[in-house]
């Protein structure tokens, strides 16, 4: 059981660009601040900086808009370049109103515009958007195992980005990729405070780890896209953000 947790945000990040390794960052920006890693802390990672390291940024000139691309644009009155990439990037249209497609993303998970970002991706006229990266647990695990064979520390990866949610308003962190804790925590069989046994209780950790870390990582100029958290209790085991995924057999939403 979580008692006590810090989180804080880790400076000196720099500038990502594609092919930098961003375990390397990570660990030359933690030594910076002197902040040394401890067995069973987690790194919540924003997405941006783990796309732009692998490549993931798209100039809108090269792209062709298909004629479903350009049937869709005109229904939504968005560039019809931006949305080549989200029709690749997506696997169904759940909706789709002007200025916003409602996506299911390759990776599973109902997103706006499959996640194709513009903010703090590049300078004032340079028509470029950042995809996701192409699969964010290996990103992770990645990230996680070079930490490991640079340090000795095993920690916790969460690569986080911001969506929002059905029903409710504002957008919050989210867990899109995992490695090295559990993703989910099914707490079923255990009691409660009178003893009855929990029978449908799941709990989102990696999601939950993701939304308490957005709160320092902030979405406009804070440029704060690593946070570090000390203190959780975690069950042990690993999982990745898949685990997050709703089944569509198991999804009220979605008909």
């Amino acid at each position: 059981m979580t008692t006590n947790l810090t989180l804080t945000a880790v400076p000196h990040i720099p500038h990502v660009q594609p092919g930098d390794d961003v375990a390397g960052l990570l660990l030359a920006a933690l030594a910076q601040a002197g902040l040394a890693l401890q067995p069973g802390d987690v790194l919540a990672i924003a997405q941006k900086i783990v796309s732009k390291a692998e490549g993931r940024l798209v100039r809108l000139a090269d792209v062709t808009p298909s004629p479903r691309a350009r049937e869709v644009a005109a229904q939504t009155a968005k560039d019809p370049r931006v949305v080549e990439l989200v029709l690749r990037e997506s696997v169904a249209i759940s909706r789709m109103r002007r200025g916003v497609l409602i996506v299911t993303h390759r990776l599973g998970f109902t997103s706006a515009n499959a996640g194709i970002d513009r903010s703090n991706v590049a300078p004032p006229g340079e028509e470029t958007v950042l995809l996701l990266p192409q699969d964010p647990d290996a990103s992770a695990a990645r990230i996680r195992e070079s930490i490991l064979a640079h340090t000795g520390v095993p920690v916790g990866v969460v690569i986080t980005d911001s969506h929002g949610r059905p029903f409710r308003l504002g957008t919050v962190g989210v867990a899109i990729g995992v490695a090295g804790l559990p993703a989910l925590w099914d707490r079923r069989g255990e009691p409660d405070l009178f003893g009855y046994t929990l029978e449908h209780t799941d709990v989102g950790v990696a999601d939950e780890i993701a939304a308490a870390a957005g709160l320092l990582m902030g979405q406009a100029r804070e440029g704060t896209p690593v946070v570090l958290l000390r203190g959780l209790q975690l069950p042990p085991g690993a999982g990745g953000a898949r685990d997050l995924v709703r089944p569509p057999e198991l999804d009220l939403y979605r008909a």
